[in-house]
C-alpha cells in the first residue's frame, strides 16, 4: 500500500514563512514527478503550486514564483515545500502529489496525500 503523508501546515501572519513536507512510503519501485497542488476555500479543482521531476528539474505556478522552492530528497522518498513571503491569497488546503510506480503491480498511477491546511492571516 503506497501512502503519501503531507505535514507543516500551520497559520501564519501574511509575509511569514512554512516548509510543508510529504513522505512516501510503501512498496515502492520508482518515484516519477512529485509536486504540490492548492484548493482554496470555496473553488472546486486543485491548482498546481510546484512541480520537481525525478532530475531535479522544477516549475511553478506564476503567482508563487520568486516565493516558493520545491525540492525532494529521493532518498528518503520526500518532496518538500519552502514558502516565504506568504500572501492571504496563498491560504488553502495543500496536497502532496506523486507519479509512483508500487511492487505490487507495475503500473504507473498517481498518488494524493490526504492534505495540509496553510492560514494565512492580513
Amino acid at each position: 500500500q503506497v501512502q503519501l503523508v503531507e505535514s507543516g501546515g500551520d497559520l501564519v501572519q501574511a509575509g511569514g514563512s512554512l516548509n510543508l513536507s510529504c513522505a512516501a512510503s510503501g512498496s515502492i519501485r520508482s518515484i516519477n514527478a512529485m509536486g504540490w497542488y492548492r484548493q482554496a476555500p470555496g473553488n472546486y479543482e486543485r491548482a498546481l503550486v510546484a512541480r520537481i521531476t525525478s532530475d531535479g528539474n522544477t516549475n511553478y505556478a506564476d503567482s508563487v514564483k520568486g516565493r516558493f522552492t520545491i525540492s525532494r530528497d529521493n532518498a528518503k522518498k520526500m518532496v518538500y515545500l519552502q514558502m516565504n513571503s506568504l500572501k492571504p491569497e496563498d491560504t488553502a488546503a495543500y496536497y502532496c502529489y506523486a507519479g509512483i510506480v508500487a511492487y505490487s503491480d507495475n503500473l504507473f498511477r498517481g498518488y494524493w496525500g490526504q492534505g495540509t491546511q496553510v492560514t494565512v492571516s492580513s
